[in-house]
């Protein structure tokens, strides 16, 4: 039997209480007490289950960001390695002219680059704060990699523009001189 407390002593000194009542109380004590450990437990449990889990998925959604960001920069190393590898030597006296990054950016080119940057078999690339001109299949395989290096591809699909038919048409009444340089 379990100790009882104090005031079911004193209920029995008293002649209030018999002893049978005051034992069944206190095992019905003694099981609400033990009873409840368990499911306290168990909530306990319940609850590092859940915080284990929500570790794992915290984990998981860290590790393939940095996969991501090591695919990116390993894709990155790989667009500068072909640039590096693959750039055309500049050893022409002529300024070539295109927009990039809002601004009007100017290569040193010869004849025969500029022929070939105008029918998009040559494109300009970025590489670092410096322009370089690349063969159009190095051009597509950095395009693959990083799109946003290609700077000028003449060799490229633009969108069909309804209006430039139109344009074109017209403007193909006038000559232009071949010797036009802007």
């Amino acid at each position: 039997m379990a100790k009882p407390n104090p005031l079911q002593e004193q209920l029995l000194k008293a002649g209030l209480a018999k002893k049978s009542k005051v034992a069944e109380v206190a095992r019905e004590q003694q099981k609400a007490r033990l009873g409840k450990a368990p499911s306290d437990s168990a909530e306990i449990q319940r609850e590092a289950e859940r915080a284990r889990l929500e570790k794992v998925e915290r984990d998981r959604a860290l590790e393939a960001e940095r996969k991501a960001r090591a695919r990116t920069a390993e894709l990155a190393a790989q667009a500068r390695q072909i640039i590096q590898d693959k750039k055309l030597p500049r050893t022409g006296e002529s300024e070539y002219r295109f927009p990039a990054d809002g601004a009007i950016r100017t290569v040193l080119v010869d004849d025969d680059q500029r022929k070939r940057l105008a029918a998009g078999t040559v494109v300009i690339v970025r590489a670092g704060d410096r322009y370089e001109l690349l063969p159009r299949a190095a051009g597509e395989k950095v395009r693959e990699r990083d799109a946003s290096l290609v700077v000028l591809d003449h060799g490229q699909a633009s969108d069909p523009d309804p209006t430039s038919s139109e344009d074109d048409a017209y403007y193909a009444q006038f000559k232009v001189p071949d010797d036009l340089i802007w």
